[in-house]
């Protein structure tokens, strides 16, 4: 396989993940789920997901997954050394691979880092700021999964800027534009760097998934 996506760990956060991924249209056949529990990837297999059984903090499990021909790899492991491990072989298997990793811990944030990974999710502190949020802004919170969830309402996604938005400002495209990515950096709106979009920009905007209408968001 090439330019496929391994998911090591498949617990809640791969299941989500991968649950996201087919959501966006991804075929289950260019997903790799690497776990140690055979019932897991037996659930996974039943999705027409590729598995592989194993730990993955072995370069030889990794290597079985494609990982040194893959496009991204998602590290949900259950523990933060864990992840770091994993992210570290990752990295010096497929050095150009985009690599996600998901940890409980803030301060382990930069371990994931050093260790070659791409973007930190930190999974307590991000579950924390919207029980907080919730108990005086419930409804934003309910925006927020509505955006997470790929099947229906409304996501965010990215897309080049057509020839005939370059030069124009991103508050007024079509779409309601979030930020700006230029030379692989990500500029909020409102920035004055990114005041008019250049050619090669890309744009983070608000979708209304198809088939969704708008309306009620619960009953």
């Amino acid at each position: 396989m090439r330019n496929h996506t391994v998911v090591i760990g498949y617990g809640t956060k791969g299941r989500t993940a991968v649950d996201a991924m087919l959501g966006d249209g991804i075929p289950p056949s260019e997903i790799v789920v690497v776990d140690t529990d055979p019932a897991i990837l037996e659930s996974a297999a039943g999705q027409g997901l590729v598995t592989v059984q194993g730990s993955a903090t072995k370069s030889d499990v990794l290597r079985l997954a494609g990982v040194q021909h893959a496009a991204s790899v998602i590290v949900a492991a259950n523990r933060d050394d864990t992840a770091v491990l994993v992210t570290l072989s990752a990295r010096e298997i497929a050095p150009k691979a985009k690599i996600v990793a998901a940890i409980r811990e803030s301060e382990n944030t930069h371990l994931l880092r050093q260790s070659g990974a791409d973007s930190v999710v930190i999974s307590s502190e991000t579950a924390g700021r919207l029980l907080g949020i919730a108990t005086t802004t419930p409804n934003v919170v309910e925006m927020i999964e509505d955006l997470l969830t790929p099947e229906a309402g409304f996501a965010i996604s990215e897309r080049e800027v057509d020839d005939s938005e370059v030069g124009g400002s991103p508050r007024h495209l079509k779409d309601i534009v979030l930020a700006v990515v230029r030379d692989e950096r990500m500029w909020r709106i409102g920035s004055p760097e990114v005041d008019a979009v250049e050619a090669g920009d890309k744009l983070l905007y608000i979708r209304l998934v198809s088939g969704s209408a708008p309306g009620p968001m619960r009953d």
